[in-house]
């Protein structure tokens, strides 16, 4: 990763730019704060946008790096909640017998 020749951000710094504004949007900040009580951290989404452009600008190995650490964590952290539901390795014995219909009585 030292010479970052033909590396590429993860994402385009535009992309980064749009999750930084949305996070910042007061939909947003309303939708979070009802879901889990408190303020959306947006300043991880303000870095990524900054490494982005120093990287485009300066080539920078720092920019590099900060965002490859930045992309893991995100994968990392999308990645450490359970399915909820257990998942099937064949159908029911039964499932292509008919529903039971209740009667109105």
């Amino acid at each position: 990763m030292a010479d970052g020749g033909g590396w590429r951000p993860p994402r385009p710094c535009e992309a980064y730019r749009a999750e930084w504004q949305l996070c910042r949007s007061a939909r947003h900040l309303l939708h979070h704060y009802y879901v889990h009580g408190e303020r959306p951290a947006c300043e991880q989404w303000r870095r990524d946008l900054a490494s982005c452009r120093a990287w485009e600008q300066r080539r920078s190995d720092e920019a590099q790096q900060s965002l490859c650490e930045s992309e893991r964590a995100r994968v990392q952290a999308a990645q450490k909640y359970t399915l909820v539901w257990a998942l099937r390795q064949s159908p029911p014995a039964d499932w292509h017998l008919p529903l039971p219909q209740e009667k109105d009585e």
